[in-house]
């Protein structure tokens, strides 16, 4: 769909752009009624983008309205490879934004927009820098690549995974698992005994029809994946599980970590369930650390959240008696900190594991 005057066009026709209806309200003036993908009851993550494009001098108005929702997401201008922030003023309710976009052409979004293309270029450059095998693990339900990438040795006895987009809009964890994924390979590729010891899956984008399709949070079969994790009704987590079950019999899961975001930045952990092994791994990894890093503090929260709900945390902790975290960056976090800690955080990762496969962990 688009709205286009004599001079100025709003549309929504790229990957990632949200599902939207637009009207126009003078010649260089749009509303944009931001909708989920499903009736409500939603997690309220009103994902928007749309591009515009505007002859002549003047800038455009744009008026984004929430439909059961209120403004989450800072707006990003892309134009051409450079993106800046976006001034907006949030009435009153918070129901409702108003931008003034300057002339020319660009790309409006909630957040930075990340996604198929730039998922492969990160898969290629994990698998070259590290050796690691690339895996379509599944077809979603429009036909997209799960895709995937193994570090580490197709024998090696311990697994790690990690998981990401989950929850479509949710970018600023995707930015601190690119960063951790990129340091942990630059570990791999250094030390080939961590290969042997350790393989690691990396699933970077676990729900490719809600990104490609400006979902909030569901896939595209109406479903939270991060409440599918035991049920198992969708085909991107169901083929994460029928991985784990084709695992040889020497091979067993010790400790995954699925990327989210959120309001601030905190890491979910195991509460009164976590076994001794697992206490000793938070520890070793994360405790102490939450004001280490310039530009990133964070806190822990250790509790059962959301229990019987079929979350990845809590199915693969009860599953495999594993430390299974959920890492979540603040929606606003200073972008150049994200990176630094997840660096600072997957070096510190190896160790941390070594310590909790020698507690006895598997």
């Amino acid at each position: 769909m688009e709205c286009r005057t004599a001079s100025a066009v709003v549309a929504f026709d790229f990957e990632g752009a949200s599902r939207s209806r637009c009207s126009i309200d003078g010649e260089r003036a749009f509303t944009v009624l931001v909708s989920p993908e499903h009736a409500p009851p939603i997690n309220p993550s009103p994902w928007y983008a749309f591009r515009y494009e505007a002859e002549g001098p003047g800038e455009v108005a744009v008026r984004i309205v929430y439909l059961g929702a209120r403004h989450r997401y800072a707006p990003v201008l892309t134009i051409g490879r450079q993106t800046r922030a976006v001034d907006v003023a949030v009435a009153d309710d918070g129901n409702a934004v108003t931008l003034a976009l300057p002339p020319g052409a660009g790309t409006v979004s909630a957040q930075e927009l990340v996604g198929a293309s730039h998922y492969r270029g990160a898969l290629a450059r994990w698998r070259d820098r590290a050796g690691g095998e690339l895996l379509t693990i599944a077809r979603s339900h429009a036909g997209r690549a799960v895709e995937a990438l193994r570090l580490g040795n197709a024998d090696a006895p311990h697994l790690v995974v990690l998981l990401g987009r989950q929850h479509p809009p949710e970018v600023t964890g995707a930015i601190a698992m690119e960063s951790f994924v990129d340091t942990l390979g630059e570990a791999f590729a250094a030390d080939p005994g961590l290969g042997a010891r350790y393989q690691v899956l990396v699933v970077p984008q676990i729900n490719p029809d809600g990104v490609a399709e400006g979902n909030w949070r569901a896939n595209l079969g109406g479903v939270d994946l991060n409440r599918d994790w035991g049920t198992f009704s969708q085909p991107e987590t169901r083929a994460v599980a029928q991985w784990l079950s084709d695992l040889p019999a020497g091979t067993r899961p010790v400790a995954m970590i699925d990327f989210h975001s959120t309001n601030r930045n905190l890491f979910y952990v195991q509460g009164e369930e976590a076994n001794e092994a697992g206490r000793r791994f938070l520890s070793e990894w994360l405790e102490g650390r939450e004001n280490a890093f310039s530009g990133y503090s964070f806190t822990i929260e250790r509790t059962n959240a959301n229990p019987g709900s079929g979350t990845a945390k809590n199915w693969f902790n009860a599953t495999y008696g594993i430390p299974a975290f959920t890492y979540e960056v603040a929606d606003d976090a200073d972008r150049q900190g994200t990176h630094s800690a997840a660096a600072a955080l997957a070096r510190a990762f190896p160790a941390a594991l070594d310590r909790l496969v020698g507690d006895g962990s598997r």
